[in-house]
């Protein structure tokens, strides 16, 4: 090769190292330099641009102060500074870095068995899982987190306490939990355990038959999980669909398409993709489909992409959904893993993903090659998929603030559930009514949270109290519900502070007064 003379001056023990490292170096260059539109012609071609890059690495290995480490140079260096400007998704993988990539891919989600309420500084237990590691402990819902593994939760912001949570699946973990009514802190050693970990995490119904959906994320069940909650709510016979789209940041695109193929038309084009190097491919809803013909609106978000944004795309485009709330992300990029020698990898954008319409899913990228995939005018300029309707969240104000912040309605439905139980269980005592579905917020309720909230210095004025207190008995009952019946009871109560569910529920009892 005409650019290996330069590397002569490297000692013989380097010099086998460099040469591996250089045919990694050219592999990339030969997957990359095809992906995209060929170089301006007063640029160099590639194997002057591969001539100079010997040269210059000849010339450290000679001349600098310290002798030049080959794997640093080349896998942290180079090859990282020239996908770099390709765009932000596309990655060299050392083989480190592949090696915990395939293990991702085939390793099974870990945990303990619980639904916590993560706030600043505060974590909450809500329900607690059978035959789990949380549940054969004896942890309870209510109970406190204020350790985990020597750090203070009380310490800590949310990010920082979602990054420790997920550290602590991957092995032996010790808790600290405060107990409502125990003077000491309890301690347990828990060990984490293959969970059954579901996309489709929310489902219940509202209202007349309408059917609540939410799919966090697109994984190889979610199909199965999909059809399953829409048979377990009714099936054909749900007079509507809300679709909750929202902060589902994608996952497998088979997923996408699966879930699509059961709301869209035997044969409807559901997404194309496009790409310099590869051909078109267009995917189409089975001829063999039957799917489910109610409405639907879909929520989506900022945080909606990649294959939530191929299904959101194909909704609309079809004009099968509403869809309400935010512009989403723009995420609509093929990528491929491409192995190379030495245990590496590339991953690679080799394609744009675009909906039935034609509209380019991907949003520009400033200081890469992603550009806009259509004309500046059109539609689809910005990327994304914009809502027929934008729909932002309930204001919230100061006093909401301070009452999440705290946790305080969870930690008042901890001490009310168990004051119940412990009047109950007194001598000559009454049995306490069980929470059920019909229970509501009274009077009596608001004035011991008014009470529980003086305690502990948190006194609103009169004016402030009344044009908060439905949200105080929305929020109430959630957490009582949360804790009492379990977590779907709760957010199944929590929907009416949701502004996108609210119109989402507008919308469908319009259409089916239509006739």
């Amino acid at each position: 090769m005409p650019w290996s003379a330069p590397i002569s001056a490297l000692t013989q023990r380097r010099k086998a190292l460099a040469a591996c490292l250089l045919k990694v170096l050219l592999a990339v260059f030969a997957l990359i330099f095809p992906a995209f539109p060929a170089p301006a012609e007063n640029q160099k071609s590639v194997d002057d641009a591969l001539r100079l890059f010997t040269g210059v690495y000849a010339q450290l290995e000679a001349n600098a102060a310290d002798p030049v480490n080959p794997e640093a140079a080349i896998f942290e260096g180079a090859l990282p500074g020239a996908i770099r400007a390709l765009d932000p998704f596309s990655a060299f993988l050392t083989p480190d870095r592949f090696a915990q990539l395939r293990e991702m891919q085939t390793s099974r989600e870990k945990g303990f068995g619980s639904i916590v309420s993560v706030l600043p500084g505060r974590i909450t237990v809500l329900q607690v899982l059978p035959a789990t590691p949380m549940s054969r402990a004896g942890i309870e819902p209510g109970d406190e987190l204020i350790a985990v593994n020597n750090y203070l939760i009380q310490a800590l912001d949310n990010d920082q306490i979602l990054q420790l949570l997920g550290e602590a699946r991957h092995g032996t973990v010790n808790v600290v939990v405060r107990r409502q009514g125990s003077e000491r802190p309890l301690h347990f050693t828990l060990t984490p355990q293959e969970m059954d970990s579901r996309s489709v995490d929310r489902v219940f119904l509202l209202g007349d038959r309408i059917a609540y959906i939410r799919i966090k994320s697109f994984e190889g069940e979610t199909a199965r999980q999909f059809r399953d909650a829409l048979e377990q709510l009714g099936g054909d016979k749900v007079r509507g669909l809300i679709l909750d789209l929202r902060d589902n940041r994608g996952g497998v695109v088979d997923a996408a398409l699966d879930v699509s193929s059961f709301l869209l038309s035997p044969g409807a084009v559901i997404l194309s993709a496009r790409g310099r190097a590869q051909q078109p491919v267009v995917e189409r809803v089975p001829a063999s489909a039957k799917p489910y013909t109610f409405p639907v609106v879909a929520l989506i978000n900022g945080q909606t992409a990649s294959a939530a944004e191929i299904v959101a795309g194909a909704l609309r485009d079809h004009h099968r959904a509403t869809l309400i709330g935010e512009r989403s992300y723009g995420k609509g990029l093929v990528q491929q893993v491409l192995p190379l020698s030495m245990g590496t990898a590339l991953a690679l954008t080799t394609a744009y993903y675009f909906t039935p319409s034609g509209v380019s899913i991907q949003r520009p990228l400033a200081l890469s090659q992603v550009k806009n995939q259509l004309p500046s005018d059109s539609a689809g300029a910005q990327g994304g998929i914009a809502p027929d309707e934008e729909v932002l969240p309930f204001p919230t104000n100061q006093f909401r603030y301070v009452l999440e912040g705290t946790g305080s309605f969870a930690s008042f439905a901890t001490e009310y559930l168990r004051d119940r139980a412990a009047k109950a269980g007194q001598p000559g005592g009454a049995p306490a009514e069980k929470i059920s579905e019909k229970f509501e917020i009274d009077g009596a309720i608001l004035d011991e949270f008014q009470y529980f909230l003086s305690q502990r210095n948190i006194r609103p004025s009169l004016a402030m109290w009344t044009a908060n207190v439905d949200y105080i008995r929305i929020r109430l009952k959630t957490e009582i519900f949360n804790q009492g019946l379990g977590v779907a009871y709760g957010e199944k109560i929590e929907a009416e502070l949701d502004s996108g569910i609210q119109r989402a529920l507008e919308i469908l009892a319009t259409a089916a007064s239509q006739p």
